[in-house]
């Protein structure tokens, strides 16, 4: 099911890195994020709500939006 809030994300095991872009535009990458957890995101079915709950606010991130502008 598509999200509402996020377009697109990427998890890379080696880093622990989950790149999430969101449908405003926006390019976040959360740190250490563990394998379960993203296997769980990408499972669920509603990821906002998820994102919301399991990601945001528990994970050091950094804004990575302008890095990939034009």
């Amino acid at each position: 099911m598509p999200s509402s809030v996020i377009r697109f994300f990427r998890y890379a095991p080696d880093t622990r890195e989950l790149k999430v872009t969101f449908v405003s535009g926006r390019l976040y990458v959360y740190e250490d994020v563990p394998p379960e957890v993203a296997a769980a995101f990408r499972d669920t079915r509603s990821k906002g709500t998820f994102f919301n709950h399991e990601i945001r606010d528990r994970y050091v991130y950094r804004d990575i939006t302008h890095d990939y502008a034009g």
